[in-house]
């Protein structure tokens, strides 16, 4: 639901709201946020707030750090694990210049602008988000181990999965806040779960997907537990990823199809930002984590499967991002390697219908591989024509050079 300033001011004073958070997050989309009190709501959605821009990874150094946080109030959300009484919101904020000008670096504001292209080409997308993550158990000092919640494997059921009751309270703590999880299960791992979410637009989809580690690492602590988004956190295990499941409506028959093309075009040079960390490249080819670049119906072997689903819910899931991608420049750079396979009407290469965990050499030579470590994703990014035409040079290198 759409809310003005005034409504939103009108609801801090009538629900008895008394912290106000302003959240945002770095380039590499770790969340960051700064509380302020009823009496200061006013001036920030007139004036902003300021931060530091130089305390915040990748947005720059001590020259010119001043920048100010404009509260969206299309985005009030009351965080249910706070006391009731003295209710704690939380708003996402644009980010500005001192002179009103938008912050390139805000990774918000990116996705906005894949929005608006999709919008001025006449396409929407739409995104639901498929997220996994460890439960481990803490030590006498409540710091993390490594020691799984749980000896359970995929779907089983209480009492080995012992996960049960927390992804129980994580659900309806998202229900709370108006997020709708579509599906919750136990993993193939030992404490290790996945909650899906049913296909939204893809600012909402970033916000949701942004909101919901906060809320799993939260409810995560208060149970006694860790919760861990990290790719391979057991060399022995499954990763985790983060699938992503792409749809678009317009104009053109083939639509889809030559969204995915675009996707797979560019996947090289993108894979930077869907898999931006070293571990992120021990996950890729094992576990049904992909490796190569690839697409079939049906096939968890693929980069790209299309599952089995008929209407509104037929999509393409891409399976080669992690939790540690900042989803708000994932989902823009997926809307506009789609918008450039639309726009150049790319074929879809043939469909490779094999098992490529298993598939003879012969199988898979006329595969291209993911880059599969994070120097080699470094330089395809860095060499990229298609980032350059759309990221800062700022966030490229922040990337990069690392």
């Amino acid at each position: 639901m759409e809310y003005t300033p005034q409504e939103v001011m009108q609801y801090i004073q009538e629900e008895d709201v008394k912290f106000i958070r302003l959240a945002f997050c770095d380039c590499f989309g770790r969340p960051k946020n700064i509380s302020i009190m009823p009496q200061e709501l006013e001036r920030a959605f007139r004036y902003g707030i300021a931060l530091d821009a130089s305390a915040i990874a990748g947005f720059g150094d001590e020259v010119h750090s001043d920048l100010f946080l404009h509260p969206d109030p299309a985005t009030i959300m009351v965080l249910p694990w706070r006391p009731e009484h003295g209710r704690v919101v939380r708003m996402f904020c644009t980010i500005t210049h001192p002179d009103g000008t938008l912050f390139p670096l805000d990774s918000r504001g990116i996705l906005k602008r894949a929005i608006s292209d999709a919008a001025d080409a006449g396409y929407t997308f739409a995104f639901g988000s498929e997220l996994e993550f460890y439960l481990f158990q803490l030590d006498e000092n409540g710091q993390p181990t490594k020691i799984p919640y749980d000896q359970a494997s995929y779907m089983d059921v209480a009492p080995e999965d012992k996960c049960e009751n927390v992804r129980r309270e994580i659900c309806l703590t998202l229900e709370q806040m108006g997020i709708q999880p579509e599906s919750s299960h136990h993993e193939e791992g030992p404490g290790q779960n996945e909650i899906d979410f049913r296909y939204s637009d893809a600012l909402r989809a970033a916000d949701n997907a942004h909101t919901f580690c906060t809320v799993v690492k939260t409810i995560a602590a208060r149970n006694g537990l860790a919760a861990d988004f990290s790719p391979k956190p057991l060399p022995e295990h499954p990763g985790s990823g983060f699938h992503i499941n792409i749809s678009v409506q317009g104009p053109g028959d083939n639509r889809m199809q030559h969204m995915l093309a675009g996707i797979l075009n560019r996947v090289p040079e993108i894979t930077l930002f869907l898999n931006p960390t070293e571990q992120s490249y021990r996950r890729l080819g094992s576990h049904k984590a992909p490796k190569f670049i690839s697409w079939s119906n049906d096939n968890r072997s693929m980069l790209v499967r299309i599952p089995a689903a008929h209407g509104e819910y037929r999509r393409a899931e891409l399976r080669s991002p992690d939790c540690t991608a900042n989803p708000y420049l994932a989902f823009a750079l997926l809307i506009w390697a789609g918008l450039e396979g639309i726009s150049q009407q790319l074929p879809l290469p043939q469909a490779a219908n094999v098992n490529l965990f298993t598939a003879a050499q012969w199988d898979v030579a006329h595969l291209q591989a993911l880059p599969l470590s994070l120097p080699t994703a470094i330089r395809s990014a860095a060499a990229s024509t298609f980032l350059s035409q759309h990221f800062p040079k700022a966030l490229i290198d922040c990337f990069c050079n690392r």
